[in-house]
């Protein structure tokens, strides 16, 4: 069983910053693969970033629409993801929520299904 509690969700303007953290307690944590996804009102839950286990390299994969201004990043030592978004737009605003699961397989990074465990959600707010 593993438990996700997302923070550091809020409101910013266009073109901000925003920090989003999420720690993990459960089971082990460099064994997971660890995702991002987002959800605006009346749209479907979309994946944004994902960062795999340390036995698959820690490989980092984003969504076309967050390249180049969202980071993930973990420590396996603190049990923690995190996200740092740049140049925030205001279609980033959205409910932000940790995921993380086992044996995800490459394909299935992107899709929510895969994974088992997600956090409450944070809300973000972008405003123009």
């Amino acid at each position: 069983q593993v438990e996700l509690v997302e923070s550091g969700g809020g409101s910013v303007q266009a073109g901000g910053s925003q920090r989003l953290s999420c720690a993990a307690s459960g089971s082990s944590f460099s064994s997971l693969t660890m995702g991002w996804f987002r959800q605006s009102p009346g749209k479907e839950r979309e994946f944004v970033a994902v960062i795999r286990s340390r036995s698959s390299g820690s490989r980092i994969y984003y969504s076309d629409s967050v390249k180049g201004r969202f980071t993930i990043s973990r420590d396996n030592a603190k049990n923690t993801v995190a996200l740092q978004m740049n140049s925030l737009k205001p279609e980033d605003t959205a409910v932000y929520y940790c995921a993380a699961g086992t044996g995800v397989i490459l394909s299935s990074l992107w899709t929510a299904g895969a994974y088992g465990y997600w956090g409450k959600g944070t809300l973000v707010t972008v405003s123009s």
